[in-house]
């Protein structure tokens, strides 16, 4: 639950989901909302996809998912599970073998829709191997590769007919005595994707992975997946979520994170909130912003920075961050701290000297909890 004692208005009731493991990353439950992406390099070329991986990962990706469609790319998974910082998902269409290979190769989470593996003797052999290897297993219902007999029953995808597909897809893995599974119901329309999840979310308890899956180029799948993801997770529908975008997989990170970050839901590294500048600005507000964003994103620890160009808005809004800059001085700015007035800056020093501040806050931070995870041992 994101608790606001002080503004109730703010909570967010997440739905109660019973908890699994994806590798060393705990889903559903109380846990918190875990953030994927996917790789798109080469699976064969494990170079290429460990640096994707670590870059994910530097980014604040919790888990990563890897296609597995061939041999080749089993292979290359033992060394990618063994040197990856975060858990691999290996993601698995139709061929079993390649399932069972993965789970030997040390993937953390089998991606799987149980219907298209086989017969049931082939589905007893991956949910073994699952078993046998400490895999989780992800269902995963997608609108456009529904199943043909849910199509002729409902005449079209739609959220009975994806939740339908689930709940059988449950019932395998569940009739073999496996139930560290998640479960997801994909589509690319919105509304399709909102009113599918909503419906799964009653029928189960398993933990939900959310997506708005082939959501588009960064700008719009951007905008898509923060409409029907921020939907769901209000309604406290989710337990991880991956925003797809035919983009480099570290900004599918980065829009997880934000869209989190914007319902209270997940914390990490610096909040900026910034006013979209108009004529009033007493500095250029557009480059200062991108400046900050580029370096302060080494910054992991949890901050709120408000940069405005005036002062209409800017000391109300510097009341409620950890450090905030106003603008409208001839050639300098107001520098709060804790929502304080604190001292004058001028705007060709500001960035620097914010930065600067970040960081010296960021330092403590970590150092007295630091200190208080000492004490507590």
């Amino acid at each position: 639950m994101s608790l606001n004692p002080i503004r109730p208005w703010r909570n967010i009731e997440r739905r109660k989901s019973r908890q699994i493991m994806v590798g060393r990353v705990p889903v559903g439950g109380d846990a918190p909302i875990s953030v994927q992406t996917m790789t798109n390099s080469n699976g064969h070329d494990v170079k290429a996809t460990l640096d994707q991986v670590i870059r994910a990962a530097e980014a604040g990706a919790d888990i990563v998912r890897i296609s597995a469609p061939d041999q080749e790319t089993t292979r290359a998974l033992k060394e990618i599970c063994r040197e990856s910082p975060v858990p691999i998902v290996a993601d698995i269409h139709f061929h079993y073998k390649r399932a069972i290979e993965a789970a030997e190769a040390g993937a953390a989470c089998l991606r799987i829709n149980p219907g298209n593996i086989g017969s049931a003797d082939r589905v007893k052999e991956v949910i073994k191997a699952a078993r046998d290897y400490g895999c989780s297993i992800r269902i995963g219902v997608n609108a456009g590769s529904l199943e043909r007999h849910l199509l002729e029953k409902y005449g079209e995808p739609c959220p009975d007919a994806m939740v339908e597909s689930g709940l059988d897809h449950i019932k395998i893995l569940e009739d073999n005595d496996f139930h560290e599974f998640k479960i997801s119901v994909k589509a690319s329309d919105v509304f399709l994707a909102a009113a599918a999840y909503q419906k799964l979310a009653e029928a189960t308890d398993a933990p939900i992975h959310l997506g708005i899956t082939e959501a588009g180029g960064f700008v719009g799948g951007t905008v898509k997946s923060a409409v029907g993801l921020g939907n769901l997770l209000w309604m406290g529908i989710g337990d991880t979520i991956r925003v797809s975008l035919s983009a480099d997989p570290v900004e599918e990170v980065k829009v997880g994170y934000e869209i989190l970050k914007s319902l209270g839901l997940r914390t990490r590294g610096v909040q900026i909130i910034s006013c979209p500048s108009c004529a009033r600005q007493g500095f250029d507000v557009i480059k200062t912003v991108e400046k900050l964003e580029k370096r302060l994103e080494h910054i992991k620890t949890p901050m709120s920075l408000s940069i405005i160009g005036c002062v209409v808005n800017g000391p109300g809004e510097a009341l409620m961050t950890d450090i905030g800059f106003t603008g409208g001085g001839a050639g300098s700015g107001m520098v709060y701290m804790a929502g304080k007035q604190s001292h004058k800056m001028t705007n060709d020093q500001m960035v620097d000297h914010i930065v600067g501040l970040v960081e010296e806050r960021a330092e403590k931070i970590e150092a007295e909890e630091a200190a208080s995870q000492t004490a507590a041992e």
